[in-house]
């Protein structure tokens, strides 16, 4: 049962990586070198903590990009 619910957590968590990976591509990112990439993820988090405008105006942005009005 054990190895069961590893197995089950190693796939969820690589479908989370996939989808993260689809969002890189949908963003037009996906020639962009690893290091640009992880230096915008760590420059927005910083950027959204306390900053509640900051996010919702990226939520909208991403939401749009995604076809729906809000998310």
């Amino acid at each position: 049962m054990r190895r069961s619910d590893t197995s089950e957590a190693r796939k969820k968590d690589t479908r989370e990586k996939i989808e993260l990976g689809g969002l890189i591509a949908k963003a037009g990112l996906r020639y962009e070198k690893r290091a640009l990439l992880l230096g915008l993820l760590i420059d927005a988090a910083h950027r959204l903590r306390g900053d509640e405008t900051e996010r919702e105006r990226l939520t909208a942005i991403g939401a749009k990009a995604f076809g729906h009005e809000s998310e």
